[in-house]
């Protein structure tokens, strides 16, 4: 549809169906048809000010990880669900080779497609991203030609939401979209992304967040065999079960956190290597335990710890699956009570050593203090200086809210739903 029509039919009702579906039933679609509008007049302003060129509309998800700390690039088990914060994009075609993609408060991207190398000034920016994403496709056999694609995103840098995730899904979902007929399911998708930002941004994340942002619902992932996960749905309402899911910016500062993230991976790593291994994961817990203290001696404490972490963590997100499926959400958060022990202990990853590098750390011990001992908070993510995530009760939110974003800033705190739909062309 061109831009006028397009406007119509949302204004009529006409998309409400197919709206419904993305968001779930308790979405606001009044916003929700005022957020596509909004991508509708900024692509025109920017690339179609004669509103003549065939549109489309892409969503992509933030995510949550509830389960499963830095498991993912140990090929251990993690749990993760998409939220109902999403960056949307309203795309055309061009005619020529360019990728032009322009997101809200944000440099614009462009590259040509028939320059797809490794650029390493481009590292750690978003351009590298829309490359890196092309550039797989392309190796994949698919031929990936020029568009205009103009973005609004509510996953924020620094809301914890795997801003990047999302990015990535979305830029993979467009040209699935535009170029492929659709041929890459969700699964490659996610890889798409993660080869996107582990060779071109030039962060050796694992594959969960992707595979979140791209599935959709709640997830629990069975990273055993990385080329092929094994992927589970579970069906989870934690409003039914009383509960308010939240994640928390600490407001600690982002920057310089690379080097602190990759060495949580290169450390377990250097373990798994200590054991005639590439990662945790093939190496046998007994023998791991029978031979803790030798380890200690050669490797150091830290990584030793990291790796207990992770036998111990992947665990958890399995026993997390089984007591929502068997609804025992009492079981489900002592779990996950457990699980921020250990990050904060063992993995290492809540606090820094640079001033206000406990920040985390308090956030996360004044969250569970507010959400009381029925409740629970963690670290989430990768950790450091990012965010925490809370099980808040209902009857506690408000207090709760207030009391967070008196402490640590005003929009601190992010009130989330699970959303079952991942990745997709939304119209």
């Amino acid at each position: 549809m061109r831009a006028k029509e397009l406007l119509t039919a949302l204004r009529s009702g006409a998309c409400d169906a197919r709206l419904r579906a993305v968001y779930g039933e308790q979405a606001d679609l009044t916003d929700v048809r005022e957020r596509i509008g909004s991508v509708v007049r900024g692509f025109t302003a920017h690339f179609d000010p004669d509103e003549t060129r065939e549109l489309s509309i892409f969503s992509a998800p933030g995510r949550t990880e509830l389960g499963g700390n830095h498991t993912d690039h140990q090929h251990g088990c993690g749990l993760a669900a998409s939220v109902d914060m999403d960056t949307l994009a309203c795309v055309a075609r061009n005619a020529d080779t360019t990728i032009r993609v322009l997101s809200k408060g944000h440099d614009a991207v462009e590259l040509d497609v028939g320059d797809l190398a490794v650029r390493a000034q481009e590292r750690s920016r978003s351009q590298s991203l829309v490359r890196g994403c092309a550039a797989r496709m392309s190796a994949l056999g698919s031929r990936i030609g020029g568009f205009d694609a103009y973005t609004e995103t509510r996953v924020l840098r620094g809301s914890g939401l795997s801003s990047s995730a999302a990015f990535e899904v979305l830029i993979a979902q467009i040209m699935n979209g535009l170029f492929c007929d659709g041929r890459f399911d969700t699964t490659q998708i996610a890889k798409i992304g993660q080869y996107a930002e582990n060779v071109y941004y030039g962060k050796p994340c694992g594959l969960l967040d992707q595979l979140a942002c791209s599935t959709g619902g709640v997830i629990a992932i069975d990273f055993a065999d990385p080329a092929a996960p094994v992927i589970e749905r579970c069906a989870v309402d934690f409003t039914r079960a009383g509960y308010a899911l939240v994640v928390i910016d600490s407001g600690a500062n982002h920057s310089d956190l690379d080097n602190a993230y990759a060495a949580i991976p290169g450390e377990m790593c250097a373990v798994a290597r200590w054991f005639g291994a590439e990662h945790l994961h093939e190496v046998d817990e007994a023998a791991f335990f029978a031979r803790r203290a030798e380890a200690l001696a050669a490797l150091g404490e830290r990584p030793v710890l990291r790796a207990e972490h992770f036998f111990a963590e992947t665990k958890r997100a399995q026993a997390q699956l089984a007591a929502l499926r068997r609804g025992d959400f009492a079981a489900y958060l002592a779990l996950v009570r457990a699980s921020g022990e250990s990050s904060e202990t063992k993995l290492q990853n809540v606090r820094l050593d640079r001033p206000d590098g406990d920040r985390l750390l308090r956030v996360i011990r004044r969250a569970q203090a507010l959400a009381g001992p029925t409740g629970a908070a963690r670290v989430h993510g990768g950790g450091f200086a990012g965010t925490a995530q809370a099980y808040v009760p209902l009857d506690r939110l408000d207090a709760f809210t207030a009391a967070m974003e008196a402490d640590f800033g005003k929009g601190c705190c992010h009130i989330v739903r699970i959303r079952n739909v991942g990745g997709t062309q939304l119209l």
